[in-house]
């Protein structure tokens, strides 16, 4: 087998060149040269990490003000994802990376809090792609994320993207919500038209697409689109008080939330679990749904 590279960082990437260099595979010419045009090949054996992060009590507080959690003493599940997606960047950007990230769609995301994080907690991220394997309408690929304290690994994710192609074929296992429908509620949230800025400004996910009606309308969205997750993050501050110390939250996303607009929440308990789902207000569109399960 390769050697798997290893690069280390000692902050986090800077998000808008970042932003700038995923655009670039999608210019016409450009995005054929050397430097510039991703591998066709497998999952890259290369692992990003970034070591000693800590919280900046600032950037938290905006955190939880956009996405609905309340103050505490541990870190909100989703959070550690902020630490990790200047990472993910980098490593979709890389052109051993497999598709182009301007064409890919965040399909599914799995954390796992194996225990609350400490405000002030020091930790280290870790961040590689993992099981390329067919879809039915072309192809999915995992980004692995694995937060640690000293060797404890303490709160990991698996973001799961497709990317659309020819020459699909049926999932080689079952999708982890795999017949879930949303539950019903009663719960509305009314969503701004600028919640992608708001929300793009604290995470640094300032994919065009979420940003104006005009941005993405050039990716054929009919206007911009909530950041699938937020809308996991919203999920999970509504349910807070309701959760373990350790469990496991599956999401897939299903439509986007079109901003600005106007969709529903709703919960249900059963032994251990909790499903959720985003629906529509005005049409019954799923947009997401979601399982937490305690470890």
């Amino acid at each position: 087998m390769p050697d798997v590279a290893t690069r280390t960082f000692d902050k986090a990437p800077a998000t808008v060149p970042l932003m700038l260099k995923a655009a670039l595979p999608a210019l016409p010419v450009v995005g054929g040269l050397p430097g510039v045009k991703h591998a066709s090949g497998e999952a890259p054996d290369l692992v990003l990490r970034r070591t000693g992060v800590t919280t900046d009590p600032a950037h938290l507080e905006r955190y939880n003000q956009v996405c609905g959690f309340g103050s505490g003493a541990t870190l909100p599940v989703t959070y550690p994802h902020m630490a990790a997606f200047a990472l993910h960047m980098s490593l979709m950007t890389d052109t051993a990376f497999p598709f182009a990230p301007m064409g890919l769609v965040h399909l599914r995301n799995t954390i796992t809090q194996h225990r609350p994080l400490g405000i002030g907690e020091t930790f280290d991220v870790a961040v590689r792609a993992a099981d390329l394997r067919p879809h039915p309408k072309g192809r999915l690929i995992d980004v692995l994320t694995d937060v640690t304290v000293g060797e404890e690994v303490v709160w990991s994710e698996v973001t799961t993207l497709f990317a659309r192609g020819k020459g699909g074929a049926p999932e080689q296992t079952e999708a982890p919500l795999e017949g879930l429908e949303a539950p019903s509620g009663v719960v509305q949230w009314k969503l701004a038209g600028n919640l992608g800025r708001r929300y793009g400004a604290v995470s640094g996910d300032r994919n065009p697409i979420h940003l104006y009606p005009l941005t993405a309308k050039a990716f054929g969205f009919p206007s911009n689109i909530a950041h699938g997750m937020w809308t996991k993050a919203h999920a999970l501050a509504a349910l807070t008080n309701r959760l373990p110390d350790a469990y496991q939250v599956d999401v897939e996303f299903k439509k986007p939330i079109l901003l600005p607009g106007t969709v529903v929440f709703g919960s249900r308990s059963r032994d251990g679990e909790i499903d959720f789902g985003v629906v529509g207000a005005r049409k019954p569109v799923t947009h997401m749904v979601g399982r937490t399960t305690a470890l």
